[in-house]
């Protein structure tokens, strides 16, 4: 059974992204679109990690941490911070809170990754008096391979990874709607896919990608 992290971020791009590198990697997800329904989804669930932003609807970062510590069960659960606030107060409160890491946007996905590893690995330490776990560590992702993109197929696929449409992204880099498909079908050709889906899974899975 595989250790299980809550994702909490207001962001749906972000949701699909790291929950996609996530369950890559081995591990169990579930997400929450903010810091009220990420405090139901614990009780019922019991993760071993939680990654939060700080900056969401109905009950921020700072406050959904705040309530995690204040129950016994949870005052060793493992956080993140993940959040577009990096100023050093901003870190500071975050520290004060309870966090263990404070990972700035934008972010690196394999920092993230050995992070969530330095976190797990030491929680199963620190569990090491109790009843072995039935949960075997997550298998950490492979190594990238090489895709040859042009910086127009680079700037196209950072866009189709943020959920943009053809249209979208052709007003972002001032391109035609026609010219974006071209784009978008030599992405799929050179990464040997067929739908977008398939495309983001591909652009995770090799690190084509960063938010």
């Amino acid at each position: 059974m595989p250790l299980m992290i809550l994702l909490a971020d207001d962001d749906p791009g972000i949701r699909v992204f790291i929950n996609d590198f996530l369950e890559f990697a081995g591990y169990s997800v579930i997400t929450a679109e903010d810091g009220q329904a990420a405090l139901d989804l614990l009780e019922t669930y019991k993760p071993h990690l939680l990654i939060t932003d700080i900056m969401m609807p109905r009950m921020d970062g700072y406050e959904l941490v705040r309530q995690i510590r204040k129950r016994i069960v949870f005052r060793k659960l493992p956080v993140i911070f993940l959040t577009e606030r990096a100023s050093i107060e901003e870190r500071i409160t975050g520290y004060q809170l309870g966090c263990n890491f404070y990972l700035p946007k934008p972010f690196d996905m394999q920092e993230l990754g050995a992070m969530i590893r330095n976190l797990l690995e030491r929680s199963l330490i620190d569990a090491i008096a109790e009843p072995p776990p039935t949960l075997s560590p997550p298998t950490p992702p492979p190594l990238p391979v090489p895709i040859n993109l042009t910086q127009r197929e680079q700037e196209v696929l950072n866009l189709v990874t943020s959920g943009l449409s053809n249209a979208e992204i052709g007003q972002h880099l001032h391109l035609s709607p026609r010219t974006v498909e071209k784009h978008v079908s030599s992405l799929l050709k050179k990464t040997d896919t067929t739908k977008r889906a398939e495309l983001l899974r591909f652009a995770l899975k090799h690190h084509l990608v960063n938010f």
